[in-house]
């Protein structure tokens, strides 16, 4: 399974638009972590898993959602209702309650990646307003691609590039 994950875009529908065109038909899922925006009926959605970030104020949006794709489940949520800002430990018990192997996450504006027992978790930084460390890429979003050798992870820059330092796999 391949997925592009993407967070806290704040209203830039024009990057996700751009995501969308460049990767339709290249990954198996498009996932976007919270703080689009955007309102629940925005088309980009259709082809989308997305969740209610703080910034989002359409109760439509969902808090979490746990699709299985090509057999991989993943959990997401924003972060901001499992106190990511506190550590990982309610977004861990959330994920593995419902059994998943990816948990993606957005609301720090800060990527990071890390493996947990069998849960991979992983927020794909801010879109468009990055903060840490990596800040200085000027925004970021992830490929996540699982197989049977394990989970590879791509982080790449708004232009769409590969940001070569932030490769990782995590052999299962």
């Amino acid at each position: 399974m391949k997925c592009l994950v993407v967070s806290d875009s704040h209203g830039d529908r024009d990057v996700l638009v751009r995501l969308f065109d460049e990767y339709r038909g290249q990954v198996d899922a498009f996932f976007h972590c919270g703080d689009s925006e955007l309102p629940h009926d925005d088309p980009l959605f259709e082809e989308m898993f997305v969740v209610q970030g703080n910034m989002d104020f359409d109760t439509a949006l969902a808090d979490e959602v746990n699709p299985t794709i090509d057999g991989v489940s993943v959990y997401m949520t924003h972060g901001h209702l499992v106190g990511v800002n506190m550590g990982l430990a309610h977004l861990l018990a959330n994920a593995t309650a419902q059994h998943a192997v990816l948990a993606f996450f957005g609301h720090t504006h800060q990527l990071g990646v890390e493996r947990h027992g069998g849960v991979l978790v992983l927020n794909p930084g801010s879109i468009t307003y990055p903060r840490g460390e990596f800040a200085r890429i000027g925004g970021t979003y992830a490929i996540v691609t699982t197989t049977s050798a394990g989970i590879d992870v791509q982080y790449y820059d708004r232009q769409m590039q590969a940001v070569p330092e932030l490769k990782f796999h995590f052999a299962d």
